[in-house]
């Protein structure tokens, strides 16, 4: 089986998480203008049309998002399954 060069994974997650999740304060910054077109503040965000994947990980833990995306993988036959025990 022939696997694809490219695989595009949306990780989703409403603005306000993006923001609570910033440890840099970049949301703050584009907010206050001191950072110009600021994806989702001052730029318009637009969410992949077509994307093989998406990953909601504004609703979901890290173990959740990472568990998802490794089955995908697996699915694919782009990565061998873990040994289960």
């Amino acid at each position: 089986m022939e696997t694809a060069d490219f695989i595009e994974i949306h990780c989703a997650a409403d603005l306000d998480v993006c923001e609570s999740r910033d440890p840099k304060g970049l949301y703050a910054k584009a907010r206050a203008g001191q950072i110009k077109d600021f994806t989702g503040i001052s730029s318009p965000y637009e969410a992949p049309e077509a994307a093989e994947l998406r990953v909601a990980t504004g609703l979901q833990s890290l173990e959740e998002s990472v568990a998802q995306v490794i089955a995908y993988l697996e699915k694919e036959a782009i990565i061998e399954p873990a040994p289960r025990p």
